[in-house]
Formats: C-alpha cells, sequence, structure tokens
C-alpha cells in the first residue's frame, strides 16, 4: 500500500469516528498519534505503517492466547464453512461440546451453560437465574467492582461514575467493602438471593483480597441459605495461573461467569455456569433466558479450541512462570521510579501497576503508546495500569515490554521535573 493511501485511510477513519461514531474518542485517539490499528499476531499488534507495538494490555484480558492463534482461526473458520449460525430447530454440536467442555474444567459440580457474547450479558443472566433459583431479588456486590455496563450488571458494579448518569438502576442491589467477609454477613437480609464477586477486581486497579476471603464467604453463604455467583469474566481462562480464579481458594461457585478470553480473541464469546440445584427452573422453561445469536456455532467452536489449546499446550503453568518474571521486572521498576509508582501486585498475568494519581497513570500510558507498548488504566481505579498480556508471551517480549514502559516512565520523569522548574 502506497503511503497516500495509508494516510488517506487514516483521515477517512479519524473523520468516520468523529462524525458517525464518538467525537470524544477522537480526542483520545490522537493522544496516541495519527495512526489506525491494521494487523495483529500472537503479542504484536502493527499500525497501518507497520509499527510494531507489544501488547501487554490483552483487550484487556481478552486476547488469552494471542492475537489470531492458528487453532483457534482455523476452528471458526472450519465451522464457518459448515453453519456460522443457528437456525435452532436442532441441537448444536458446538455449543454441546462447549459446554460438555466448560462442565470439564470448571471446578466442582458446575455443569450447565448458557453462551451470550459478552462479560455484560453473561452477568445478567446470572442476576436473572440467581432471582429465578431463590425467588429473591436482593443481590449484594462488592464496592469497586465492574460487572458490565447494561442496567443489571451496572447495577452491580461500584463506580458511581458510570452509576450516576443512568439513575434510577435496577432494584435490589446493595454494596458492601471488598474483602470484608463480615460486612457481607451484616448486609444479608431475607429479602438476599445471592452475593456477586470477583475473585480479583480487575477494573478497581488489580485488587487482591485476603487469602481466607472467598473461603469465608462460601461458608457463609451457605450458613445464610444464598447463592454465591463469582464473575471470572476478567481472572477465568487461565489469566491467574488456574483456570479460574476461584480454584486458587478451593471453593465452588453456585454460579460462574466468563466471557473475554473465553472467545481466544477471534469471537465475541461469553457465558454463565451453574450448578445443577440452581439451574432447575431453567430445566422446566428452557425460554426463560434466552439470545438469537447466543450459542452461534463459530463462537463456540472458537470457546472449544480455546480451552483445548490452553490444555494442551500447558498455558496454565506458563502464566504462573511469566507472571512472576513479569511482577518481579515491574517490581524492579518501582524501585527505579519510587516517586511515581506506589505499588505493584496481582496473580499469573494479571497485575497492576498503581501510580501516585490518574494524571501520572494515563501519562505513562500515553508516552508507552509511541514506544511500542500498549497498555490500559483500569476504569475503576485509573491510578492503575492492568498489565494482561497473552498467556503466549516470551521472556524476551517481557524484557522488551519492561524495557519500554521504563522509558515511558522516563519521559514522565523528566516532563514532571521540567514544569517543576519552570517559572
Amino acid at each position: 500500500m502506497d503511503p497516500a493511501e495509508r494516510r488517506r485511510i487514516v483521515e477517512e477513519t479519524f473523520r468516520k469516528y468523529g462524525e458517525f461514531v464518538n467525537p470524544g474518542l477522537v480526542l483520545l485517539f490522537r493522544l496516541g498519534g495519527e495512526t489506525v490499528e491494521w494487523e495483529a499476531e500472537g503479542a504484536i499488534v502493527r499500525d497501518i505503517d507497520g509499527k510494531e507495538y507489544l501488547d501487554f494490555s490483552g483487550g484487556p484480558a481478552v486476547f488469552i492466547l494471542g492475537h489470531r492463534h492458528p487453532r483457534v482461526v482455523q476452528a471458526v473458520i472450519e465451522q464457518i464453512q459448515r453453519m456460522p449460525a443457528s437456525v435452532r430447530a436442532m441441537p448444536r454440536p458446538a455449543e454441546a461440546d462447549l459446554a460438555a467442555l466448560l462442565a470439564e474444567v470448571t471446578p466442582g459440580d458446575l455443569r450447565f451453560s448458557f453462551f451470550c457474547h459478552s462479560g455484560s450479558e453473561a452477568n445478567e443472566g446470572a442476576i436473572k437465574l440467581a432471582r429465578l433459583a431463590t425467588g429473591k431479588p436482593g443481590i449484594i456486590a462488592t464496592e469497586g467492582a465492574f460487572h458490565g455496563k447494561t442496567m443489571g450488571a451496572l447495577s452491580a458494579s461500584g463506580r458511581d461514575k458510570y452509576r450516576q448518569p443512568f439513575q434510577p438502576l435496577v432494584p435490589g442491589f446493595k454494596h458492601v467493602p471488598f474483602g470484608d467477609a463480615d460486612a457481607l454477613a451484616r448486609a444479608i437480609d431475607d429479602r438476599t438471593g445471592a452475593f456477586m464477586v470477583e475473585p480479583i477486581q480487575g477494573e478497581a486497579g488489580v485488587r487482591l483480597p485476603p487469602d481466607d476471603y472467598l473461603p469465608q464467604v462460601r461458608e457463609i453463604c451457605d450458613r445464610r441459605g444464598i447463592l454465591l455467583i463469582v464473575d471470572e469474566v476478567q481472572t477465568g481462562m487461565g489469566r491467574t495461573g488456574r483456570m479460574f480464579a476461584c480454584e486458587h481458594a478451593g471453593i465452588v461457585p453456585d454460579i460462574l461467569t466468563t466471557a473475554k478470553g473465553l472467545g481466544g480473541g477471534v469471537m465475541p464469546l461469553g457465558a454463565f455456569t451453574a450448578r445443577p440445584h440452581v439451574w432447575e427452573k431453567m430445566t422446566a422453561d428452557p425460554f426463560l433466558h434466552s439470545s438469537t445469536m447466543g450459542g452461534n456455532q463459530a463462537a463456540c467452536a472458537a470457546g472449544v479450541a480455546t480451552i483445548r489449546t490452553i490444555l494442551e499446550e500447558n498455558l496454565l503453568p506458563r502464566a504462573t512462570e511469566m507472571g512472576n518474571l513479569l511482577l518481579a521486572g515491574l517490581r524492579e521498576l518501582q524501585r527505579r521510579h519510587a516517586s511515581l509508582i506506589r505499588d505493584v501486585r496481582g496473580k499469573g498475568l494479571l497485575l497492576g501497576v498503581e501510580f501516585e494519581n490518574s494524571d501520572i497513570a494515563l501519562m505513562v500510558a500515553g508516552w508507552a503508546l509511541p514506544r511500542g507498548l500498549i497498555a490500559y488504566f483500569s476504569l475503576n481505579n485509573p491510578t492503575v495500569l492492568r498489565i494482561a498480556p497473552p498467556l503466549i508471551i516470551t521472556r524476551e517480549q517481557i524484557a522488551t515490554g519492561l524495557d519500554r514502559l521504563d522509558g515511558a516512565l522516563n519521559d514522565v520523569t523528566q516532563l514532571l521535573q521540567e514544569v517543576e522548574s519552570s517559572p
């Protein structure tokens, strides 16, 4: 492609975003330069000019196998060539295969799955199922939580910036501090049907609870007769070194939600999976909850290929190994840039770098991009850069990413020094 054609595509894309998508996004994109994303493979993204960027964001947490993993792409192509969607007059083999595989890899006796397109939809379905199974409308969630931006999922989420413009939200929700099991016990009343929680709060800045938190939560839910919904949309699919992060705590939720990485970074795919006794009323009327394109064969084929790839290529221990390497490197950057970085934390390949304020986090992300590193700040805690590279990331790529992040930190330090010394 000649330079004039590339420039035309860039200018047309920015113009159309401003006129037909969202002018606010144009302002944000221009901070990263006048270019557009064009192709990607593995942990590398290329813009239209061929410049390479190392993807430390993962989408965020979508590209669990990197970009265009050949096994997932091939599975989708083969399914599309046969039948990508469904008339829903007969059972669908790909959906059946994925449901059986999820029953195999989810903890405990989780068994029945419903498939959709996103984490928000998965969490909406989980909320509906909890109310259906218990006959109680009350849902307790946690402060700082992020479960999505559709109305039910937003009602469970815990940041007022995203909730307030859409009030009144769905009634029946209340929030307690994350990591505080006693607060959960106090909040339960006779209208409470379920507690909804992330094993690690991703959008809140990669917040890890105390080690005994989830076991205590499980015991409280059992003792008080309410369901436990665990949102594994970000933490699932091997992200933390186990297929699902709740396995680190040795607990089995009543309902588990997943999305993002489930589609292997190729197809949009989400699911909620429940224990048999919770699913009973869905069995009596399987059309109480439905989705026109949910469970389509192309997306389910991607899910099957993704899970099999994670297992067969031993990516769970790899996530732990590469995560420990990356965590050590980030802590070294914290030591060298102590005036900027307040904390580094995480598990597996879900890591957070917390800065002194959100302006610094935004500047570091902005300065990292032209250096060839993609990293996002967290929506519910913009002081934190969330680092979530694909499970196939190499040692060499980790070293490169840390070097580029170090360069961005140096850039920001220099800028701040210049501002302080200016009259």
